[in-house]
Formats: C-alpha cells, sequence, structure tokens
C-alpha cells in the first residue's frame, strides 16, 4: 500500500524523508497554474528561480530571444518581468522559450523540493493527468502533496487543491492509498467547496480580486482542463502531454 501524505506549506519539508518519494507541488494561485498553461502556449522549458536576483542570474549570458524573466513578490510583479498570471503572460511569445519564473512562494516550493525521487507539477488545472502519471504502473513510490502555502502560513486555495489530487488518485482503477489525516482533511476542504467559489473566497482570492484579476481566478479554477503534467528534473521543468 502506497503512503499518501498532505504538507500545508512547503517550509514543513524534511528533504531526507522525500529521497524515495513522488511529490506533487502546487500554488494554485498561481505559480504551478501558470507553468502548466505556458506549456499549453509550446514553452521548451521552465526553470524556477528563488527570487528576481537568482532569476536575472540564470537569464546572464543567454540569448534574451530564447528566454524570457517572469514572475512576483507578494503579489506585484517584479519590474522588468513578465507578468506571473496564466492569462497575461500567455500574451507573451513562449513557443520554444525557456521561462525563467520566480515567484513568493511556488518557485521556491518546487526549489526546496528539488531532491524528491520525483517531482510533479500540479494544479487543479491537470488534476486528473497528475493522478494518471502518478498510477501509469511506472512510478509505486509513496507520494507527498507539497501546498506552497502564503509566505509560511497554511492558505485555503492550496489545500482544496491537495484534496482534488487526492481525490484523483483515490479514483485510479485498484486505488490502494493509506491516507494520512492531513490528506484526509485536505480531502475533506475539496469536497466542501466548487473550485472557483474556494478560489475566490480564499484570503489570496480576495486580494487577487482587488487587483482586478478575477478572470485569471476563473482560469485557475478550471478543474481537468489539461493532460499535461510537467517534471521538475535537474534544475528545469519538462512536459509531456497536451
Amino acid at each position: 500500500m502506497r503512503r499518501l501524505h498532505v504538507l500545508f506549506r512547503w517550509q514543513d519539508l524534511d528533504v531526507r524523508r522525500i529521497a524515495d518519494k513522488t511529490v506533487v507541488v502546487l500554488d494554485i494561485l498561481f505559480a504551478t497554474s501558470t507553468i502548466v498553461a505556458t506549456f499549453g502556449q509550446g514553452v521548451r522549458a521552465v526553470i524556477p528561480a528563488r527570487h528576481a536576483a537568482h532569476a536575472r542570474a540564470l537569464a546572464a549570458g543567454r540569448d534574451p530571444d530564447s528566454c524570457l524573466l517572469a514572475g512576483e513578490l507578494n503579489i506585484e510583479n517584479i519590474e522588468g518581468f513578465g507578468p506571473p498570471t496564466p492569462i497575461a503572460l500567455a500574451a507573451y511569445p513562449l513557443a520554444g522559450r525557456t521561462l525563467i519564473f520566480s515567484t513568493t512562494n511556488g518557485t521556491v516550493a518546487l526549489d526546496a523540493a528539488a531532491q524528491a525521487k520525483r517531482v510533479l507539477v500540479g494544479s487543479l488545472l491537470n488534476a486528473s493527468a497528475v493522478a494518471d502519471r502518478i498510477c501509469d504502473g511506472n512510478d509505486t513510490n509513496s507520494v507527498v502533496v507539497i501546498c506552497a502555502g502564503s509566505v509560511g502560513s497554511f492558505n485555503l486555495e492550496d489545500c482544496y487543491g491537495a484534496g482534488c489530487i487526492v481525490s484523483r488518485l483515490l479514483a485510479q482503477p485498484g486505488s490502494d492509498w493509506d491516507l494520512t489525516d492531513s490528506a484526509r482533511a485536505a480531502l475533506q476542504i475539496f469536497s466542501t467547496w466548487s473550485a472557483e467559489a474556494c478560489l475566490f473566497e480564499s484570503y489570496v482570492g480576495h486580494v487577487i480580486r482587488r487587483h482586478g484579476l478575477e478572470e485569471e481566478l476563473r482560469y485557475a479554477a478550471r478543474i481537468d482542463t489539461s493532460t499535461i503534467v510537467p517534471e521538475y528534473a535537474g534544475g528545469e521543468i519538462t512536459a509531456a502531454g497536451g
């Protein structure tokens, strides 16, 4: 029986305990949702950065036509970077380029999880596709779903996303999972809300609405609209599916 656990903040991650596990990283608003969306726009790869200076260092020496810097800090766009949200970033030329992406929580969580046996990028958009990938017969690892959270705090939308992933894993044929209490709690949150209601009513959702980004919230709430499953390995995220 495979164990299924949820961490509600990336800061709770003990890297020594994930070396033999598959990890799914979630930052529903918006880092991982944006990453999934950019692969739908034909991006070649995404490189997660810990902060803006790290992103600039990663871009140094690269052909500027081959890469794009994008990101936010505390919900504000980083000066000189492309936007961090799925719809806004889709207006930029992405096909064939490498996205160097820096966000307050999500890209930091991805960096923290890099030592896992396998790191998948999850969202509501690709929840079923992530579950399919985990249960494709080639992966027998226990699974940890890591919520990026909000600057060290629990947030509702990532917990909801974790519950969505848990629900999709439980629905897989022959499912046999040993759920921890945190996985059960996330599943309960998921069963309580619709996706759009959860994202709109979450604290971060309220802040984003004050910025006039309701359509970005609606986009991130579109469950199972993508079959793309980005995977982080060797310092960059690449993807399969469509």
